[in-house]
């Protein structure tokens, strides 16, 4: 029998020529898996024409007349999901403290140190406190997704993200609020409490476990929202404020008591009750205001706290501002920047910091 043998230099040929082959075929499936994962307009709620019909509309601004376009659109595709955060519904109520927190894609340096700080996943006093950002999308084109990668990236870490397909913007907070309410009643529906704020508080969390623990229903099934109460105020008409109403997006001159959006504490309870109000209530920009229609329309109110801070704490002049005798009693401060919330949640949380009785918190002036 005669045995051809295959010259060496043909052999590496070939085989480097299948290697080259196997890593096109890869690539060209990570391409297919990248167009469907980034085909932002793939699901697409159409606009409402009949909006154009409103008294005056014409003379609105642009972001004002898309609001009236999509005000309807309600259901967007996720891009992250974590179904087990909770360890599914029938374990949820495992969870003591849920931290929802509100961050836009390119804040990742106020979400990492988040992790390390406020928001770090964990035990206190034997009491579950576990963590989510909820997010939309940002930019266009290959912008938007460099930030969903960045997103994917931090997804895959920590598995701490929620994400849809709609544009995350001031005026689609209250959109952002209302997605995670259907998910967390589809995948969290018993978890005890609930923060829900901005990434760039400083939320103390282990004085929130504490005080909720020490309430005498704490099992979250009676209603609680407390925060920064704001209440006998009304749509902002100035067409130069970023919180601008017009009537042609609200016609009362008036809203109903509500807690400052940059964080409060609200029971799994009120979280369901709010949810099953918003299925009928028509969205309003401002989201934190919306909040407080749903709590209105249940007969329900939210309810001031004096150590929830959402603008700030006085502190008298030459002191400094930053001492962290003068936030280790609070349940939330607005706002700090990155560095400011790393440092500061070490301090407070030494166990050898020592205050003297002058450090008292004041009323904001």
């Amino acid at each position: 029998m005669k045995i051809t043998y295959v010259k060496k230099p043909l052999f590496l040929m070939l085989a480097a020529l299948g290697v080259l082959m196997l890593h096109l075929y890869k690539d060209t499936n990570n391409s297919q898996h990248d167009d469907i994962r980034f085909q932002k307009k793939k699901f697409q709620c159409e606009r409402n024409m009949s909006a154009a019909n409103i008294s005056d509309f014409n003379t609105l601004p642009g972001h004002i007349k898309d609001f009236l376009y999509y005000r309807h659109c309600r259901h967007f595709p996720m891009l992250l999901d974590i179904p087990n955060k909770c360890g599914g519904p029938e374990k949820s109520s495992d969870v003591f403290l849920l931290l929802v927190i509100k961050s836009s894609p390119g804040n990742y340096e106020r979400r990492e140190v988040l992790r390390k700080t406020w928001a770090k996943e964990r035990q206190h006093n034997g009491l579950r406190i576990q963590r989510i950002f909820i997010s939309g999308i940002s930019g266009s084109g290959q912008e938007a997704q460099r930030l969903n990668r960045l997103l994917q990236v931090e997804h895959k870490l920590y598995n701490d993200i929620l994400q849809w397909d709609f544009t995350d913007s001031f005026f689609n907070l209250t959109l952002k609020q209302i997605l995670f309410l259907e998910w967390a009643d589809r995948n969290c529906p018993n978890a005890r409490f609930h923060f829900n704020g901005d990434d760039d508080v400083f939320a103390h969390t282990s004085n929130m476990v504490e005080y909720l623990h020490d309430l005498p229903d704490n099992d979250g099934s009676k209603h609680l929202f407390i925060g920064h109460l704001i209440q006998n105020v009304g749509p902002i008409r100035s067409p130069g404020s970023k919180y601008y109403v017009p009537v042609q997006v609200e016609e009362s001159d008036s809203y109903p008591p509500y807690c400052g959006g940059g964080g409060f504490l609200l029971s799994g309870y009120t979280v369901s009750v709010i949810y099953d109000m918003s299925k009928s209530i028509r969205l309003l920009p401002i989201d934190d205001v919306y909040m407080g229609m749903c709590l209105a329309k249940a007969g329900l109110r939210p309810e001031s706290h004096t150590l929830v801070k959402t603008a700030g704490l006085y502190i008298p002049s030459k002191v400094d501002e930053y001492d962290p005798c003068f936030y280790r009693e609070v349940l939330l401060v607005h706002r700090f920047l990155p560095g400011q919330m790393f440092l500061m949640w070490h301090q407070i949380e030494n166990p050898n910091l020592h205050c003297s009785s002058s450090f008292k918190i004041h009323e904001t002036q």
